[in-house]
């Protein structure tokens, strides 16, 4: 008796086992998912538990129909935006367009402070629920205050956060090193890391403190070549740069001229086994990308096409690095040189400039290669199994190419 109760009882066991995990499994299944670390599966079925993680990727046929909610479309993994500049939420629609990097930096400079800081706050808070509603998984983010500390804690997004150290002069250095590390002493240790903000505010003597300082899984984004100034400036040590370190009253008297592109000039300085993400790239050269491949170094490229045509009129030449197979990614940068943080935007303005390209191909810019970049690859970047990378529903596209009346739908 007491073996036929021991046998009823763990039936019992097993059918509420089955009943619990049928009730708390969600099948979708779509016209096509795009796993993006796979190929494309037609009609294709993700099942997620209720937590978000995925727990396989199926083919039609596999799963009964029954189970299965089914959408017109096509299934892909949430975005990953590579770079950001929340805390500068409050600027939609202050700055002025087309006026290049060195002016646009002289008024980011002059109007960043001068915001109600319940304003500032209830901005950041609006852009991070809208990137989140537009199918934004995860950010890199740059800081240079501790405001978005606790929206972030609270988010739906997980953030990479990169705390910027400026200083040009040798005797700044080290007190600006202390100030990014106290800023950083309020983001999550495991996701944060100090970095140069760009070649033209961040002397040698900078690029050595933190070469000496930082761990190797600091990683590290620093702004490059995002305008012909920039280049102007290590070349020739001319240009409208220095007529920005005079109006912010800056001394450069001891900056010398490189005779070459900002890239070559200051990457050698760069830590060997650091992650590497270069931003904007607006006038990077084939020459340039050379110097990379040369030094062999680990770098993600990462786009921000609407702050390009916002600050510069202008994209990076997408095709050179097409050419020479880089590792791309894609960000959005602030609302202060872009009217959106919609990464679904920055694609469709990619392809709008390179309509050659395949979508399959910019998805893993968007998606896995920006979730490598920012070190969240186990979990988020692409539809596998154990991960729990958000699932996103496009709709309006024309098969796999993105049209004027492509939309994304956030699923889980």
């Amino acid at each position: 008796m007491e073996l036929v109760n021991f046998i009823v009882c763990s039936s019992r066991v097993g059918l509420l086992a089955i009943f619990t995990k049928r009730r708390f499994m969600k099948y979708y299944a779509a016209d096509v998912v795009l796993p993006v670390s796979g190929p494309a599966i037609k009609g294709g079925i993700v099942s997620m538990n209720d937590q978000g993680v995925i727990q396989g990727v199926f083919h039609p046929g596999e799963i009964s129909e029954d189970v299965v909610e089914r959408f017109q479309g096509i299934l892909i993994p949430g975005f990953i935006n590579a770079h950001c500049h929340l805390e500068l939420s409050h600027m939609k629609d202050v700055l002025p367009r087309n006026t290049g990097l060195p002016e646009f930096l002289t008024n980011v400079m002059n109007e960043r402070g001068s915001h109600d800081e319940q304003a500032v706050e209830a901005a950041i808070e609006a852009a991070d629920r809208k990137m989140y509603e537009n199918g934004v998984q995860a950010v890199g983010d740059h800081v240079n205050t501790a405001l978005t500390a606790k929206i972030k804690e609270r988010s739906a997004i997980k953030y990479h956060t990169f705390i910027e150290v400026m200083a040009l002069a040798a005797e700044d250095v080290q007190g600006r090193v202390d100030q990014a590390k106290e800023i950083e002493f309020h983001f999550d240790y495991r996701h944060s890391s100090i970095t140069p903000h760009a070649p033209y505010s961040a002397s040698k003597h900078l690029f050595r403190s933190l070469k000496r300082s930082i761990s190797e899984d600091n990683i590290l984004s620093i702004h490059n070549q995002e305008s012909e100034e920039e280049n102007k400036l290590f070349r020739y040590r001319k240009g409208a740069f220095l007529d920005f370190y005079e109006k912010m009253g800056m001394d450069v008297s001891d900056f010398k001229a490189q005779a070459r592109n900002s890239l070559q000039s200051y990457l050698p300085y760069i830590p060997m086994n650091n992650t590497l993400i270069l931003v904007h790239n607006t006038y990077t050269s084939l020459k340039d990308l050379d110097f990379v491949e040369r030094l062999g170094r680990n770098v993600f490229f990462c786009f921000c096409p609407k702050a390009n045509l916002y600050i510069e009129g202008r994209l990076p030449k997408i095709e050179n690095f097409l050419w020479g197979g880089q590792q791309l990614i894609i960000g959005t940068d602030s609302l202060a040189s872009n009217d959106t943080l919609d990464m679904l935007e920055e694609l469709k303005t990619i392809h709008e400039a390179v309509p050659e390209l395949e979508f399959t191909q910019s998805l893993q810019w968007a998606t896995l290669n920006g979730a490598r970049a920012l070190g969240m690859a186990e979990e988020l970047g692409s539809l596998e199994a154990g991960k729990k990378p958000g699932l996103l529903l496009l709709t309006g596209m024309e098969g796999l190419k993105l049209g004027a009346q492509t939309r994304v739908q956030r699923i889980r």
